[in-house]
């Protein structure tokens, strides 16, 4: 139903801008016939509009994959460099959210582990919106930060690492079955800043999927019900996911092509200093105003990464 009513809405926007175009046409058409300038100011104005909304539309037909229309869920780890590496998973985790605002999808986090000192040590967060798995399937990788570290008394330069994961979610429970016997259970209480805010009672969730060693957390719900059946979604993806590469790496391999199925290359580098910049190492795509994409302008960096993707004919 939902994929219907996704394609649905899809050719209504098309049909909309076609109406569109066509009132357009007569607008202009009247603006000759009667010279009237103020009627061509309008359709000029209009036009420019409807040219922005097809370019809008024209890209969209990038995201033509068959997961892309799905729900993303999206985890970061924070990587070398310690404090400074969990301080970059969190501006990573930040940045995501802002973007999920810009982009109006709901953002569900649904596991943190804090850092000992500042930041985190990993977070999974579930997008859901419109093509959420199409655009934020650019940002798996490793990314990598350079700044002067707040956490030393000298200032020096640190180099910092997070790695973010980001896989589709299952659509239909039947698409990836999970045997009972094949996963392992674990009820812990939630960790929280102390106070009030502490667990008294053990809701949260740790899965272990025993055949592949998967370990899948889940403890931002209030209810053990509502954790375990966020854990089981996770887990879920993840072996989707784990599918997905074998079919890659059977193609590739029938092709005689090499895949890097790994998602753990090094993706885009934020420096801070000694200057500013952010550039993606996969489009070569780069900005010198890393505040800004640090506060959730990444659509530069994804378009680029999609047009790239269809060009490599992927």
């Amino acid at each position: 139903m939902q994929r219907t009513a996704a394609l649905r809405a899809h050719v209504q926007q098309w049909r909309s801008l076609e109406r569109r175009a066509a009132d357009t046409a007569e607008l202009v058409e009247m603006a000759m016939a009667e010279g009237d300038d103020s009627i061509e100011a309008g359709a000029t104005k209009e036009l420019d509009a409807v040219e922005k909304d097809l370019e809008g539309l024209e890209f969209q037909l990038q995201l033509s994959g068959e997961y892309d229309n799905r729900t993303a869920i999206l985890a970061i780890h924070a990587g070398a460099g310690g404090t400074d590496a969990q301080d970059f998973a969190e501006m990573l985790m930040r940045m995501y959210l802002r973007y999920a605002e810009k982009k109006g999808f709901a953002a569900d986090i649904l596991d943190v582990t804090e850092g000992e000192e500042a930041g985190i040590k990993s977070t999974t967060i579930e997008f859901a919106g419109p093509y959420a798995f199409g655009y934020l399937k650019s940002e798996r990788g490793v990314h990598r930060l350079v700044r002067q570290s707040p956490f030393n008394a000298g200032a020096a330069r640190q180099t910092s690492f997070a790695k973010v994961e980001v896989i589709p979610e299952v659509d239909d429970m039947a698409e990836i079955e999970i045997k009972d016997e094949d996963i392992r259970i674990d009820v812990f209480r939630s960790s929280g800043a102390g106070g009030q805010n502490v667990q008294k009672n053990s809701t949260a969730i740790r899965i272990t999927h025993l055949p592949t060693g998967l370990v899948v957390t889940c403890q931002n719900e209030r209810s053990q019900g509502r954790n375990r059946e966020s854990a089981l979604k996770v887990l879920q993806s993840r072996l989707l996911e784990i599918e997905l590469r074998k079919q890659e790496e059977e193609k590739a391999r029938l092709k005689g092509e090499h895949v890097d199925m790994s998602f753990g290359s090094q993706i885009r580098n934020y420096v801070l200093h000694p200057y500013k910049l952010v550039k993606d190492l996969r489009t070569n795509y780069e900005t010198s105003d890393p505040t800004a994409v640090l506060d959730g302008e990444l659509d530069p960096f994804v378009e680029a990464y999609l047009r790239a993707q269809v060009g490599e004919g992927t």
